[in-house]
Parts: C-alpha cells; sequence; structure tokens
C-alpha cells in the first residue's frame, strides 16, 4: 500500500482492510508494551483541518510522534487553503514539503483534488460522504471484542445518509458482515451507493438489510451503533425536524435489551446523552429532553464499548499512515 492514498475504503480490497487491522493490532501491542516503533524519523507531514475534532486530531498527532514524525497542524484560520488559493495549488505546494496529507472538512471532492494533485499519500479524517479512519477503528474495535467481523450484524440506528451510516454500510459490505439501516425511509443511504454495496456483498457474503422498525432490526444484533442526529452549525428548524423523526430510533436500554445477549453499543462521538455540555443543554431546554441519540443509561453501561473505540482511532490511523508511508 506504500504510496496509496486513503480516502474510502470503497478503494480497499477485503484483504487489505484486514492487512490495515493486523498491523494496527500490532502497533497497538507495541504501544502497550512500551516497544519504540519510530519508524520514519525526519518524515513531516501537514493535518489540513476545516472542522474541528478532538479524537482525529489527537489520533493524527500522537500517531505521528509515535512514529518519528513531525506535524503541521493548519486550520482555516492558519492557511489559505481553498480560499485564496486553490485546493489544487495547495496541494502541488504542500506536497514538495509534506510526506503526508491528511484531510478533515467538507466535500469528499474535495480530498479526491488534494490526493489528484498532491504527489504524496492523502488521508481522509472525514468528509460529508465518508469517514473511512473511523470504521477501521470500529472494526479493530470489534474484533477486538469477537474476534472476527465476518457475519457480525451490526445495526446504524438513525440518520444513515451521511459519511457514517455510508461508510459503515461499505465497510460491513466489504468484510462480509450483516448490516442493518434502521430509520425513516426518507434516511436511508443514498440508492445509488446501495446498488453499488449490494454488489460489493454478492462478492463476500455480506447481508444489507433497511428497516424501518427499530425493535425488528436489532433482533440478534451483536453492535447497535449511532451517531449524533444533527451536525453543529445546523439552524434550530432542522434540529426539531430530526429530534422528531428520530426519537423513535434513540437508542435505550429497552432497546438494548431487544438485542442478543452480548450485543455491544458503538458510537463515534461526541454524543448527546446528558446535559453537560452547552448544546445539550440547550437541546434540554427547547425540546425537554436529557439526551437525544443515546441515553446516559446506555452510554455509560457495561455493554458501551465507545471508549475502547475511541483509543483505537489513533492506532488505526497509526497504521493507515505507516502502510502508505
Amino acid at each position: 500500500m506504500k504510496g496509496k492514498n486513503f480516502l474510502k475504503l470503497l478503494d480497499f480490497t477485503p484483504s487489505q482492510i484486514e492487512q490495515l487491522l493486523d498491523l494496527a493490532a500490532d502497533l497497538k501491542a507495541k504501544k502497550k508494551s512500551g516497544t519504540p516503533h519510530a519508524y520514519f524519523p525526519g518524515k513531516n507531514i501537514a493535518l489540513i483541518f476545516e472542522k474541528n475534532s478532538t479524537r482525529t486530531r489527537c489520533s493524527f498527532e500522537v500517531a505521528a510522534y509515535d512514529l518519528g514524525m513531525h506535524v503541521t497542524y493548519l486550520d482555516p484560520s492558519g492557511s489559505q487553503f481553498g480560499a485564496k488559493e486553490s485546493v489544487a495549488d495547495s496541494a502541488k505546494v504542500l506536497g514538495r514539503m509534506f510526506d503526508g496529507i491528511e484531510y478533515r472538512g467538507f466535500s469528499q471532492e474535495i480530498v479526491e483534488e488534494l490526493a489528484a494533485n498532491a504527489g504524496v499519500p492523502v488521508w481522509n479524517g472525514l468528509t460529508n460522504e465518508f469517514h473511512p479512519t473511523q470504521v477501521l477503528a470500529d472494526f479493530l474495535t470489534i474484533r477486538e471484542k469477537f474476534g472476527s467481523l465476518k457475519g457480525i450484524k451490526l445495526v446504524y440506528m438513525g440518520d444513515a445518509r451521511y459519511n457514517m451510516g455510508n461508510s459503515l454500510m461499505v465497510g460491513c459490505a466489504k468484510m462480509g458482515m450483516h448490516f442493518v439501516a434502521c430509520a425513516p425511509e426518507s434516511y436511508f443511504p443514498d440508492p445509488s451507493l446501495i446498488a453499488i454495496c449490494k454488489d460489493i456483498a454478492e462478492r463476500t457474503g455480506a447481508t444489507l438489510e433497511f428497516n424501518t422498525d427499530p425493535y425488528s432490526a436489532v433482533k440478534n444484533a451483536d453492535v447497535i451503533y449511532t451517531d449524533v442526529w444533527v451536525s453543529m452549525g445546523e439552524p434550530v428548524e432542522a434540529w426539531e425536524q430530526r429530534i422528531n423523526d428520530l426519537l423513535p430510533y434513540q437508542v435505550n436500554t429497552a432497546l438494548m435489551n431487544a438485542a442478543s445477549e452480548r450485543a455491544v453499543f458503538m458510537h463515534c462521538l461526541p454524543a448527546f446523552h446528558d446535559l453537560k455540555t452547552s448544546i445539550g443543554r440547550e437541546v434540554g431546554e427547547k425540546f425537554g429532553l436529557d439526551a437525544l441519540e443515546v441515553t446516559d443509561e446506555v452510554f455509560q453501561s457495561q455493554r458501551s464499548i465507545v471508549f475502547d473505540e475511541a483509543e483505537n482511532r489513533m492506532h488505526t490511523i497509526k497504521a493507515v499512515m505507516a502502510a502508505t508511508l
């Protein structure tokens, strides 16, 4: 995979995805045992963030330092990327200074254009359409919990139209898993992407299912997964519509109890599970709710593996950088 971009899981074979997970597990073991693995001394990477993030930034930075690399962080106030300078021109400049570039922001077209012009590996830290580094972390976590991915039933509960629903569907199709999108029909993934994933599933033995009934969807589920229902900055009107539509799909104790006895809860974070954030309090005051996509009881329970999942962002991102550099 040396020199390859990491833009979406559709670009990788099941074998390559498995190899990345194996490498991540190896690098995680080295990290835990204190075994040095600074394989890339003197390498330099750029992190372009048009959308802020705690986990993605920290994962890339710590992973890079562990690998012996130097990091330059660029947010919208720290560069002319896409503002006074085109994406293509910025890519050509940065590609001559850095050995690898991460992008977290808006359209998938931006990261694809960046990769087409940089001449060095480009890694997708999140776009509106795909979030491949998150799904690698999710799959490492699932593999640690259940021993393998094949045949695992993962139910994605809520708005499945964007990066997490898309990427989990692609990943599950690639790895022979049973993927269920559970939401109102208008919140299902794009039909063209569903068609691509169904074609992949025919070759891998995966199952793709789309269900509007939460309790039917989670029957025999191994993993129940959800994400925030609305993005920060969206108007209040969007919040109200989304909450009204998706409240029946909230992950609560009753829903978890309807799944397999071994079922775990996953979330890519941050989660609105209580009123301890400013946004949480705002939602609570306006809509009279003490949680949105997941209740605090589930989030804090023994079945929740969200912090294992969050830690694994670092290990899988490290694997992606090591494999492509």
